[in-house]
């Protein structure tokens, strides 16, 4: 079941009313139980998959609870059975057949004949995840940020909750777990803004992810030895948009879908493309992933404790000691490799990883020449250029091979093939319109709403004019179900 279908429509105005209708136990059974099935409309046997992690992580946590900090070898072992099962499933579901091909390639390289056997295997959707949430819960337990949850159903809930289930935000059980203990007095402000937000969210997936995505699929559909420079770019601006289109979609319905059902789930994108550093993109795109890799890897890989959790809400800093160049410059790239490895099974995904490591990298040596000529610094220059660095960096995203996104990049790189227009012609005028759509959004957001907001009777009729609009549009634009990107990781 996928937001954009009438299928949800009908689920979620079902599962709404009840709710809202029912008192405070039943409503934990009914949105536990709703989770489910949403979960299960895909494939209701990869449920056990779903369900094994949490039962795992939930007796894993009470167990951590129970035991003492005096014992440190019996909670680093059951940490290690949090992380095994957590981390076994994905690597089986997710990982398996790509380790399986590259090595029977490598095989066949030498001459071997050995092959190692492999089948069809299905990913489940959502697996990536809710697997770092129940990580993360697990972790929280251990480093005694976070109680363990008694009650399985209250667990289950925070795991399973289908509004960010299949695609996040990734959720900490801090964020989520007492929101699901209260019960709050219905008030039509939770219909209002949850719609408001679910209207937004389709219209960005309806009317621009889907509308641009025949442009990038025809773009990559070329080989790539016939594109130019300006044609590469040209594309990485269009899959650009493209995905923060449609995961910035889904991430509006699922706050909203959360807020109807009087939930605050932290927000997941901050306008992106104004970021004035790739650092600075990363503090704005996929929020919660950034802060989770932060919390759980980053600091980890350079030996800091982290004393106290940040959540998904944005990146924070609470260290108790600084680590050498060297130990960070080890753990952004480790990082920054196994980021790119958990988006896909895929050695293009690993060099996307890889790609973002040596930006950053650069960014962290040219710092001190920043303070030393502060015009380097400026808006005026760092935005654009952070916004090239950014869309290049979906080319090996969105590219079928590692050749394909290494060409690609070749081409960039190389001033004999960098002029030439070999895409439809209004690719180039789509892609110059998206910036000036998203530089308008951003200045609309950041400047004149905050205006209206002091002139209700000049914002209302305003407002109910945008949101008619952006209805008539998603009607007008509404499609044969089209499955949102981010699904397939």
């Amino acid at each position: 079941m996928i937001f954009n279908s009438v299928t949800f429509l009908l689920f979620f105005v079902s599962v709404t009313l009840l709710y809202w209708a029912l008192p405070s136990k039943p409503r934990y059974w009914l949105l536990f139980l709703s989770s489910l099935v949403f979960y299960a409309f895909w494939r209701w046997e990869y449920l056990s998959v779903l369900l094994l992690s949490a039962v795992t992580d939930y007796f894993v946590a009470r167990a951590l609870q129970d035991t003492p900090d005096s014992q440190k070898k019996r909670r680093k072992r059951l940490l290690a059975v949090s992380l095994t099962v957590n981390l076994g499933l994905l690597f089986y579901f997710k990982y398996l057949l790509f380790f399986t091909n590259n090595f029977n390639e490598l095989f066949e390289y030498l001459g071997a004949v050995t092959r190692i056997p492999y089948w069809d295997i299905i990913l489940p959707f959502g697996i990536s995840f809710y697997t770092f949430e129940t990580i993360s819960y697990t972790m929280d337990v251990y480093r005694g940020h976070i109680k363990a949850e008694k009650q399985f159903l209250t667990y289950g809930l925070f795991v399973a909750f289908f509004p960010k289930l299949v695609a996040g935000p990734i959720q900490r059980a801090a964020e989520l777990i007492e929101q699901l203990k209260q019960r709050p007095a219905f008030r039509l402000e939770f219909i209002a803004e949850g719609a408001k937000r679910i209207i937004y969210g389709l219209f960005l997936k309806v009317v621009f992810a889907d509308n641009l995505a025949p442009l990038v699929d025809e773009g990559f559909a070329i080989n790539a030895h016939d594109l130019s420079g300006i044609d590469v770019i040209t594309q990485g601006f269009l899959f650009g948009f493209q995905i923060y289109f449609d995961f910035a979609a889904y991430s509006h319905i699922a706050l909203g879908a959360a807020k109807v059902l009087g939930i605050t789930i932290p927000e997941n994108f901050n306008f992106p493309y104004i970021a004035t550093s790739m650092k600075d993109f990363w503090r704005r795109w996929h929020i919660s992933l950034s802060s989770w890799i932060r919390d759980y890897l980053y600091l980890p890989l350079t030996g800091t404790k982290v004393m106290v959790s940040t959540g998904s809400g944005g990146i924070g800093q609470s260290l108790d000691d600084q680590p050498s160049a060297k130990r960070k410059n080890f753990a952004l790239f480790a990082t920054w490799g196994i980021m790119g490895f958990w988006h896909g099974a895929n050695w293009t995904f690993i060099l996307w990883g890889f790609y973002h490591a040596i930006f950053i990298f650069i960014e962290r040596r040219l710092s001190p020449l920043r303070k030393r000529f502060p015009f380097l610094g400026s808006p005026w220059i760092c935005w654009p250029l952070t916004l090239g660095i950014a869309m290049v960096s979906w080319i090996p995203f969105r590219a079928q091979t590692l050749t394909d996104s290494l060409i690609m990049y070749s081409k960039i790189l190389n001033p004999s093939e960098l002029v030439g227009l070999n895409l439809r012609e209004n690719t180039y005028l789509v892609a110059a319109a998206m910036v000036l759509v998203f530089v308008a959004t951003w200045f609309g957001n950041t400047h004149i709403q905050p205006w209206l907001e002091k002139r209700p009777k000049i914002a209302a009729p305003i407002l109910l004019a945008q949101y008619t609009v952006a209805i008539l549009f998603v009607f007008i634009f509404l499609r044969p179900i089209n499955q949102f990107i981010y699904f397939q990781f």
